[in-house]
């Protein structure tokens, strides 16, 4: 390469001196619209032997949760309606989440569309001997729980509910107990002097009952005991799944309880759910990190709000050029908690600040110039009409963390929200002072999650 040839790449990528429009850095879009098909529900995950291997991950084929969701509620939907609802139950999420403040075992994670908190889930035993349900993932809850009987209150859940008196391992945790002291707002059954909890949610759900120790079977690897949540009222939009794993950073969450086991180490691979037979994994231990390399960087702590996985977001590259006005404090955490970053699983479309969601959007925008725009759809304001295209050119879009540059691929920000073409920008502004990394963004990166080292990492195209 010539000398003025080498002067102009470097200029390109090294230099603030901002570059012509018409310079800008782009990938192929591949279309793949929706399907218009609404194809009845099935499904069908065999629960594993307990003489499986524990030092071997098994993968089970999988079934997107959508076909969970459509199950327990009777119900037969496109994939724009589950779409629609997948939106909705984000906005509602995102408007919940409070302003401030050994040899690895792995379990498949089912793609789909959640009720409540979380958007994915797998299969875990329960007991002695083990009992296989469903349970949401959510990085962004703390607590363990799932339904009990006797119920007095319980929502429709695909499998039997889980009956306490059937574990041998199943026991009540005293209200003296340290760890009953750790619940938000503990109480006391004063006839069993047994440990009670609850637990409710910005959407109005909300689970009580029990606070207990338990088992957990991993594909063969047993857990615990940890401390869970046996609820015997649960009221809300939970449809499906027996429960929840908390996957936070929170002291009574499962990765602070049995991380030991694990050595402090999990992470997830979340596929897209719309273009890939693959399934989505989470794995616990050392086969977490991935032999590839991972861009890590440190996570921050909140000494208001310890659930949450908070970074540093520095910039934001649209078209291989830093965007203007989207600033590192932009995103800081002042003292008080408010405000900052976090990455998390239970919430689909990446939130920005409105200021740095505005220049960001417009960055892409301009740069996006020669596709022909479409309707707002739902929550995003920037969608185009590709009917009858095969591929697109757009805008690269990088994401600047502190030691990590996230380059994401143009699925994870153009998505399809129709079966006629259309593909609207997965971003979205927020007037809360707190950003969101949403899993539409994190799809193919396994999210590594090293707790020892206080850090996460993105390895690209890590679902293989």
């Amino acid at each position: 390469m010539d000398a003025p040839c080498f002067l102009f790449l470097f200029s390109v990528f090294f230099s603030v001196v901002p570059v012509l429009p018409y310079h800008h850095e782009s990938q192929t879009l591949l279309l793949r619209p929706l399907s218009s098909s609404v194809l009845p529900p099935t499904l069908s995950w065999p629960d594993p032997l307990e003489t499986s291997d524990p030092t071997s991950p098994l993968l089970l084929p999988l079934q997107p949760v959508d076909t969970l969701f459509s199950l327990s509620s009777n119900l037969s939907l496109s994939p724009q309606s589950l779409l629609r609802l997948r939106l909705l139950r984000d906005a509602s999420r995102v408007s919940s989440l409070p302003n401030s403040s050994s040899p690895g075992f792995s379990s498949s994670v089912i793609s789909g569309l959640s009720q409540g908190s979380g958007e994915y889930f797998t299969r875990i035993g329960v007991g002695t001997p083990p009992r296989y349900l469903y349970m949401v993932l959510d990085t962004g809850s703390d607590l363990l729980w799932l339904q009990c009987s006797p119920c007095r209150r319980c929502y429709d859940q695909a499998d039997p509910i889980f009956n306490p008196s059937r574990s041998s391992s199943f026991s009540p945790i005293p209200c003296s107990s340290p760890l009953c002291r750790r619940l938000d707002s503990p109480g006391c059954n004063s006839r069993l002097q047994t440990c009670l909890y609850q637990v409710s949610y910005g959407d109005g759900s909300f689970t009580l009952g029990d606070f207990a120790s338990e088992t957990l079977t991993f594909r063969g690897t047993r857990v615990g005991p940890v401390a869970l949540g046996c609820g015997h009222d649960n009221e809300g939009l939970f449809v499906g799944a027996a429960g929840l794993l908390g996957l936070g950073r929170g002291r009574l969450s499962f990765p602070s309880q049995a991380g030991r086991q694990f050595n402090n180490k999990f992470s997830y691979c979340l596929v897209d759910r719309s273009a890939s037979s693959r399934p989505s994994t989470v794995i616990f231990g050392d086969l977490a990190t991935s032999p590839r390399t991972v861009h890590f960087t440190p996570l921050l702590s909140n000494p208001k709000l310890d659930t949450f996985y908070y970074v540093e977001l520095l910039g934001i590259s649209v078209g291989g050029t830093r965007v203007a006005g989207i600033t590192a404090s932009l995103f800081q955490m002042d003292q008080a908690g408010n405000g900052g970053v976090i990455v998390d699983s239970g919430t689909s479309v990446t939130r920005l600040t409105r200021p740095a969601y505005v220049a960001m959007r417009d960055a892409f925008r301009a740069g996006a110039g020669g596709l022909k725009r479409g309707p707002d759809f739902s929550l995003f304001d920037t969608c185009y009409d590709l009917q009858g295209k095969k591929e697109v050119k757009v805008p690269t879009v990088v994401l600047h963390f502190r030691g990590a540059d996230v380059s994401l691929p143009a699925t994870n920000y153009l998505i399809p929200v129709d079966s006629g073409g259309t593909f609207c920008f997965a971003f979205a502004g927020t007037m809360s002072g707190l950003s969101i990394i949403g899993n539409v963004q994190q799809q193919g990166f396994r999210m590594v999650f090293d707790l020892g080292e206080s850090r996460v990492g993105f390895v690209p195209r890590g679902c293989a």
